[in-house]
């Protein structure tokens, strides 16, 4: 029988630490982990990757301090990034941060069909490295069935991610084992400084960032569903517990991946290289057994990475931020209209990534870039928290641990933006500016004046630098 659609009015849907937790580790186990080793071997040895994960790690943990931090502070605030963004910066910002989130999730969606796609094409050429146009099809038949799946309910599509983040977690540490058995010393040796390479350590180590951001995109994944959880205090440990876990298997995969293969012939591994590293190891059901895994788990992080984004725009719209159409939900708690534009959005750079020249990087990367200005207003808004004092703030003001921890992520993400290079952050302001159209339609529902001086400087700069971008791209300066 067909819901009716209407305004929110039942109380969420509650989840346990245990699902909570497993939402954080869902969110970031998926297409990128399978696509780590190739990414690594492209631009540094094993020196520079170590130095890259303990940079990303430490970054990416304080981050982690924030989000835990911020969860029991401001517990008055739901959906994590956007609120923090707003709350600390004004609407417009806070705007643009649940744009940008929710739009670097889309992106990302791109990634999981692309990698499943290029992954089937190993045994079946037509589908090539998933940007051939039966690839895309397929792809988009499979997206708009995860919207019909999605529809009947978030606690039904969270118990599902709940049963998938188990099943996909063992491929992952099987390779881990495998790789340890059939270690070769000498040649984890010879790939320890990364002597084929051009450029600097600095240069090597900038290269991965954007992959070590990607590979994390998620740790906030308790904090979005965060009206969710049956105790608010849950909301940090999930996130804490959830991120230690993953980067623990990130960096293993990597690392022991110098022990099977040269740097040279990791580069050129068909994505997912975690299945042609296990090939060489072990033979074909390596590569089978890893493609299989990450089938499962690419399907299980879209599932998370779709309701997190669905969520983010209905909270937006319930908040008065986005237009009211994104508020509506069904009596299930499922955000119907935010659900169809997250998957109408995915469905658009699903079909621009064909005509990218490497479609599963473009994607990967450009999701890191519109995922960072998020990210770092979060973690400006906890500096901002522990310089002045709030009586919203849970606790009287923040500690000095809190303000330096506070400190180190929002240093560490200005950082990531600078890796990115300008060539993204031109591309994510393509995104960013045309979105004004539903802030503008927002304010014109509640008959507002549709701007303050501060939010037109914002707009102007976002204007000029979607104009750049467009411009670059044209010319040819940049490409996809």
């Amino acid at each position: 029988m067909e819901q009716t659609v209407v305004e929110k009015s039942a109380p969420a849907a509650k989840l346990s630490l245990f699902t909570l937790t497993t939402m954080v580790i869902g969110s970031m186990v998926g297409a990128g982990v399978f696509s780590l080793p190739r990414r690594f071997a492209e631009q540094t040895g094993v020196a520079g990757a170590l130095i890259a994960w303990a940079i990303a790690g430490t970054g990416m943990l304080m981050l982690a301090f924030v989000f835990q931090s911020l969860a029991v502070r401001r517990p008055d605030l739901d959906a994590g990034v956007y609120a923090y963004a707003k709350a600390g910066f004004g609407e417009y910002l806070g705007f643009f941060s649940a744009f940008g989130y929710w739009a670097s999730a889309c992106v990302g969606n791109v990634t999981y069909w692309v990698l499943i796609m290029s992954t089937v094409g190993a045994i079946w050429p037509a589908l090539g490295e998933g940007d051939t146009a039966i690839a895309v099809v397929l792809s988009s038949a499979g997206l708009w069935a995860f919207f019909l799946m999605i529809r009947r309910g978030v606690k039904e599509a969270a118990a599902i991610n709940r049963i998938v983040t188990v099943a996909k977690i063992v491929p992952i540490l099987v390779f881990v084992v495998l790789a340890l058995v059939f270690f070769k010393p000498s040649v984890f040796a010879e790939n320890w400084g990364g002597a084929d390479y051009a450029g600097s350590l600095f240069g090597q180590v900038r290269g991965t960032m954007l992959a070590t951001v990607f590979v994390f995109l998620g740790v906030e994944g308790a904090s979005v569903y965060s009206r969710h959880a049956k105790k608010r205090s849950d909301v940090g440990r999930a996130t804490i517990l959830g991120f230690l876990s993953v980067f623990a298997v990130f960096a293993s995969v990597v690392i022991v991946s110098y022990g099977i293969l040269p740097m040279g012939e990791i580069a050129e591994l068909r994505q997912p290289s975690m299945a042609g590293v296990l090939e060489d190891a072990v033979g074909t059901w390596g590569k089978v057994f890893i493609s299989v895994g990450l089938i499962v788990s690419v399907l299980g992080a879209y599932l998370a990475w779709t309701l997190m984004a669905a969520e983010v725009l209905f909270v937006a719209a319930k908040d008065d931020d986005m237009p009211r159409f994104l508020r509506r939900a069904t009596a299930a708690d499922v955000p119907v209209p935010a659900l169809l534009m997250t998957t109408v959005l995915t469905q658009v750079v699903l079909v621009v990534t064909a005509f990218s020249d490497d479609a599963f990087n473009f994607a990967l990367d450009l999701t890191s870039s519109l995922s960072l200005i998020p990210y770092l207003l979060a973690a400006a808004f906890a500096v901002k928290l522990g310089t002045r004092t709030d009586r919203r703030t849970e606790g009287g003001r923040t500690t000095s641990r809190e303000l330096t921890i506070a400190a180190i992520a929002t240093l560490y993400t200005a950082f990531m933006l600078y890796a990115a290079g300008l060539k993204f952050v031109l591309v994510s302001f393509v995104f960013y500016a045309p979105a004004t159209i539903l802030f503008v339609m927002a304010r014109r529902e509640q008959g507002r004046r549709l701007f303050s001086p501060r939010e037109l400087a914002i707009l102007a700069v976002s204007v000029v630098g979607a104009v750049l971008g467009v411009v670059a791209l044209a010319a040819g300066w940049i490409s996809l």
